[in-house]
């Protein structure tokens, strides 16, 4: 069976309610039967706003789109306010959780340790985590490979075990006019493919790429990514299956293997 490529879209805070409502309902017209997605062979999942998360699992039911979320608790159910817990999202229809964005660390004052207690969640409850890693300034690849290392080995430790995404996104690269350069990519996505193949409790994980990403990254990339993460580029819908075709293009061409999340 061909792997599936993962492509994943958070839409941040950009939609209010009714135009988010829109646009799943548009993709879901637009990719819910798109053949690549229907044979597994490219993974689709949508991060929108904790609001249309139910509005999401609607729109995709009896598609392969996999529903996400962009955020959550740091800990179980209790008295936090304005918290959601990973129990409540899975329970809602979330499969898979952003964690660790660039933005939350700046914004909102999540360390490492915050970061490891929401992996910790998220696994515990059968989500699997995106979790975002990335460095602060441009550098050598190899640095920047030394600093995602450490960012991803503090949130897996003390991990249950299970599937993780790594979105490896460098954060100067993020709302940027392009991409980090794709020798950068490689090397550093290839380095984290490494890491993750080397963790017995971790398998079918993979790492995707995120930071102003578009059209023809995926394919000048090859091997040494599982994926790509969109932001804005995915507002439009046609934009958005564009990639998915060329990561079918992609897989179709080579041929290696990740099961798809379960939905």
């Amino acid at each position: 069976m061909t792997p599936p490529l993962r492509i994943g879209v958070s839409l941040k805070m950009y939609f209010g309610h009714t135009r988010a409502r829109d646009w799943l309902r548009a993709v879901s017209t637009r990719l819910g039967a798109h053949p690549a997605l229907v044979a597994v062979e490219v993974e689709l999942f949508v991060i929108p706003s904790f609001v249309a998360i139910p509005d999401a699992v609607s729109a995709f039911a009896g598609t392969p789109i996999v529903v996400g979320a962009q955020d959550v608790a740091s800990t179980g159910l209790g008295a936090f306010t304005g918290e959601v817990s990973a129990v409540e999202l899975a329970e809602a229809g979330a499969r898979m959780v952003e964690i660790g964005h660039a933005e939350r660390r700046r914004l909102f004052g999540e360390d490492d340790g915050v970061v490891a207690a929401k992996t910790h969640q998220a696994l515990a409850h059968g989500l699997v985590p995106v979790l975002c890693i990335g460095e602060e300034r441009p550098g050598p690849p190899a640095e920047a490979l030394t600093e995602v290392l450490a960012q991803l080995r503090s949130a897996l430790r003390d991990a249950p075990d299970g599937r993780v995404v790594v979105a490896y996104e460098p954060v100067w690269a993020i709302g940027a006019a392009e991409p980090a350069p794709v020798a950068h990519i490689r090397a550093v996505c290839r380095g984290l493919q490494e890491a993750l193949s080397a963790l017995d409790a971790r398998p079918d994980s993979g790492v995707i790429y995120g930071g102003s990403a578009g059209p023809g990254l995926l394919t000048a990339l090859g091997d040494d990514v599982d994926g790509l993460f969109l932001g804005r580029f995915a507002h439009d819908v046609d934009a958005l299956a564009a990639v998915v075709d060329e990561a079918a293009r992609r897989v179709r061409s080579t041929g290696s293997a990740i099961p798809a999340v379960e939905r």
